[in-house]
């Protein structure tokens, strides 16, 4: 648990960080501070002494506490070749893929990597990003936190560019940020997955995506597009919009979808965000007595390890991980050694398998 001490000095340096006091900027007074922070003026003056240790900081005898040009220390510590990874999971899913392709690329060049965890939430990615700009990496590769949305932590990255830290987006990127970045032809492929479920001679089809994210959403608009030829089956079939916040429970998702399979007129396939929310469902699927896919076919997203070893084997569009994470860290490498960066769009790389295709 931090000290008052500690609340003091990170609150302040947080401050300076984000860009709410700017170099040159005098800070409020210690009677301010002490009244902001709700602690004594001894406990204020340990901390911006500290600050000004750290070079944050500096003293006008008389005058009181200004924000030094802290943005010098990150080029110093450069030397320490460390490469910062953010990302919005770390141990599950297709995370170790794509970490163990940038580590590849990043060691053989002598790098290191810091890898941050923001859980998907905004709150978490701003506490990475603050402590990633403190211990002046050489680089960054970020996934963003649900892109879709308006990002409240834009000052961070306005002061990333600042302090010209090279950084390289996957998966997804933010608007109004022009960073390299590399992803998925989302739409192309969604749109790829229901084209072929219709070719099975599926009509009514329910789709089932994350919203607050850019690639749910891009996998969204590839349902849409799929139906565009097919203004019939457009009639018949369903969508489901979720939010982030809602994978915390899933089984609001499952339920959701159950209601759908009760129906009279119920989906005979299934379109999902990705391969994890595919194999719950599938788990789903049957134990309402429904076999997959003679009564209700599934398709996925990403690949995901255990895709091709669940019965029945799922469809999906292959995420390529490990070069996506070997091409990033490549990409950045080139950044940091005064080459120009590139995007990269993976094209759609769709599997079938046995959950969409009935035996003949």
């Amino acid at each position: 648990m931090d000290t008052k001490y500690d609340i003091v000095k990170k609150g302040l340096r947080n401050d300076i960080i984000s860009g709410k006091f700017a170099i040159g900027d005098k800070l409020p007074t210690e009677a301010n501070l002490t009244e902001q922070y709700n602690v004594s003026r001894y406990t204020v003056r340990r901390a911006t002494a500290g600050l000004e240790q750290e070079h944050y900081l500096y003293r006008i005898q008389g005058d009181g506490m200004y924000v030094n040009d802290w943005k010098k220390v990150p080029a110093v510590k450069t030397e320490n070749k460390v490469i910062g990874v953010v990302t919005t999971h770390l141990a599950d899913y297709i995370f170790p893929e794509i970490i163990s392709g940038i580590d590849q690329v990043i060691s053989d060049a002598g790098y290191a990597l810091f890898i941050s965890n923001t859980h998907n939430t905004f709150d978490r990615e701003r506490r990475s990003l603050l402590r990633i700009i403190e211990s002046g990496v050489s680089g960054l590769i970020i996934e963003p936190t649900m892109s879709a949305l308006p990002n409240p932590n834009k000052d961070l990255y306005d002061q990333i560019k600042k302090l010209n830290i090279p950084t390289v987006f996957i998966n997804s990127t933010y608007d109004n940020l022009n960073f390299n970045y590399l992803g998925i032809n989302d739409i192309e492929a969604e749109s790829q997955l229901v084209e072929h479920l219709i070719s099975q001679g599926h009509k009514r089809i329910l789709g089932v995506f994350k919203v607050d994210d850019i690639q749910g959403a891009h996998r969204m608009q590839g349902f849409y597009k799929a139906f565009q030829t097919q203004p019939d089956y457009a009639l018949d079939s369903n969508l489901i919009m979720y939010q982030s916040n809602d994978e915390e429970n899933n089984t609001l998702i499952l339920n959701k979808i159950e209601t759908y399979l009760e129906m009279p007129n119920r989906p005979t396939a299934l379109a999902l965000y990705n391969d994890s929310l595919a194999i719950q469902t599938s788990d789903l699927i049957k134990s309402l007595g429904f076999r997959i896919p003679e009564d209700i076919a599934i398709v996925g997203f990403d690949d995901y390890g255990l895709s091709s070893y669940m019965t029945p084997s799922l469809t999906t569009n292959r995420h390529p991980k490990r070069k996506m994470g070997r091409d990033a860290a490549q990409i950045l490498l080139d950044i940091i050694n005064g080459q120009p960066g590139h995007d990269i769009i993976y094209e759609p790389d769709i599997i079938v398998r046995n959950s969409s295709v009935k035996s003949k």
